[in-house]
């Protein structure tokens, strides 16, 4: 069974539209959901939830058509943190825990506490008094404390300093270690979804441009760094985009099979990949 499923989804706001937008995520993975501002990612996320319907095209999750009557149960299933955290002001963290326990039916008060020590909660300061990292670092909390199968993140681990956010990141993966258990997360934090994910999904100005292996995407593209006479002589569909470097020179994000055996690529990342794509989008 597939965690998520998006089936040619189409939703429209004025100028800006999500297009057939057609989206796999197998269980027991982590994909992260990329894209600049604006390209769709929170209303992908929200379609997945049925907080908004599509104008065409079905959207599933854990198996569930996200419109049918069923999906009101699967939802105990689906932990959620959203780029902002929504909960009473006046509440403290312990009393936040007392509602979700009203709320989930597989609430594990124990797993909450830990996360909220883990985290170095307070556990009496009201929720109003958080700095952004302390408010995400609760929304995770409650996200995991549900025992969910399904995790969807739109930007946890913004606010989140360096050292809280690697533990957060080593938290997801602990999590995907159960095979039924899967990750959907949006980020610009680029060096996290490559450090966590299994696939990269790439959104750009509404539009699916690609969604595929971490791994594969990574043996697939390389650097190009050199003169712009190099450039040149390189092959038209080779080259995906380019910038100027210094002194003259270019850089570009190349296919590896389309290039020349044998010359000098520097190793791609995923954030390379996905800034290469837009600049070669704007040619």
């Amino acid at each position: 069974m597939n965690a998520i499923e998006l089936n040619h989804i189409h939703k429209s706001f004025g100028e800006f539209a999500i297009q057939d937008l057609t989206l796999t995520v197998p269980s027991g993975t982590i994909c992260g959901l990329v894209g600049e501002n604006g390209a769709g990612k929170s209303t992908t996320i929200r379609l997945l939830m049925n907080a908004l319907r599509p104008d065409s095209g079905t959207a599933g999750v854990l198996g569930v058509d996200v419109s049918s009557p069923e999906f009101r149960a699967v939802k105990e299933d689906v932990g959620v943190v959203l780029d902002e955290a929504y909960y009473p002001e006046t509440l403290t963290a312990a009393q936040v825990g007392k509602v979700m326990a009203a709320t989930y039916r597989r609430w594990d008060q124990g797993t909450y506490d830990g996360y909220l020590r883990r985290f170095e909660l307070p556990g009496k300061k009201p929720f109003k008094d958080f700095s952004r990292g302390m408010k995400m670092k609760l929304a995770i909390a409650v996200a995991l404390s549900h025992q969910p199968k399904l995790l969807i993140l739109d930007e946890a681990t913004s606010g989140l300093d360096p050292i809280v956010r690697d533990e957060v990141l080593e938290i997801f993966n602990e999590f995907t270690r159960e095979e039924d258990h899967s990750i959907l997360i949006s980020s610009h934090i680029l060096s996290d979804l490559e450090k966590l994910c299994d696939y990269i999904a790439f959104l750009h100005r509404g539009r699916l441009l690609f969604c595929d292996e971490k791994d594969r995407l990574l043996e697939a593209y390389g650097v190009f760094a050199g003169t712009a006479e190099q450039l040149e002589s390189l092959r038209e569909e080779a080259v995906i985009g380019r910038e100027a470097s210094g002194y003259g020179g270019v850089r570009a994000l190349v296919r590896r099979e389309e290039v020349p055996a044998g010359l000098e690529l520097e190793r791609a990342t995923v954030e390379d990949i996905i800034l290469f794509m837009v600049k070669g989008a704007k040619k």
